[in-house]
């Protein structure tokens, strides 16, 4: 159901129900929340979701069980990862409709492939997406196509979500790779304060100008200081 592999610092999640063009389910989507938390606990630096096959994710599954307990497995995942501190990089491998858009966008980064399509079609199935979604979909690709995909239930395809920003890049999942890589090189705590501040809301003020302290008191800021004085490249240790 879900396929967990390591590679160096960097954690890739497969969704691997490809017989269901890997339709998210209450197991599927409990099963994402917990391999996030252990790729963090296991020290991984930056985490790379995608698809299995030739689909990133075509929504929810339709022959699943619908109700509270599938809106909460979901959206508790969902919510999830757009708030753990580490960066979450979707590699879109195909069409990512309906809660597989509602994937992508809980990841901080998306590298579309030239297959990768975008829709959110509530309209069209009678079913709503939560105020999050809608929200995000406009900061990430604006409100005009955001308005296009929940009033008109359009389909947005790779080019055009790139040039929307809905995608952030055209590549593969080797591009998604490389660049989860190089993210998995910076430094642990800066990059969780920004994804804090990015994702956050006005009641994590607390919670932000604590991280600004602890990062400006960490080790990592001595250690860039140090390599800038060595000429060499930091490696950063999150501490």
């Amino acid at each position: 159901m879900l396929g967990v592999t390591r590679d160096g610092d960097v954690v890739v999640l497969e969704l691997q129900r490809e017989e269901r063009r890997n339709a998210l389910n209450i197991e599927l989507c409990r099963a994402i929340h917990a391999a996030v938390d252990d790729a963090i606990d296991g020290g991984a630096r930056a985490i790379v979701v995608t698809g299995q096959g030739s689909v990133f994710c075509s929504g929810a599954d339709l022959g699943g069980v619908y109700g509270p307990e599938f809106l909460e497995a979901l959206y508790g995942m969902l919510h999830h990862l757009a708030h753990v501190p580490v960066p979450i990089v979707a590699a879109v491998n195909g069409p990512a409709i309906g809660a597989g858009t509602q994937l992508a966008i809980a990841c901080d980064l998306r590298v579309a492939d030239e297959t990768a399509r975008f829709a959110v079609p509530t309209a069209k199935n009678g079913m709503a997406v939560d105020a999050w979604t809608i929200r995000t979909l406009a900061q990430l690709a604006g409100t005009g196509p955001a308005r296009r995909l929940m009033l008109v239930a359009e389909t947005l395809d790779r080019d055009e979500a790139v040039r929307c920003g809905l995608a952030d890049r055209a590549g593969s999942l080797d591009d998604a790779m490389a660049w989860a890589h190089k993210i998995a090189t910076l430094a642990p705590l800066a990059l969780a304060h920004n994804k804090l501040i990015l994702n956050g809301s006005p009641k994590d003020d607390a919670a932000i100008d604590a991280s600004f302290e602890a990062v400006w008191a960490s080790e990592d800021v001595r250690e860039a200081a140090k390599a800038r004085e060595e000429k060499r490249p930091p490696v950063f240790e999150g501490r």
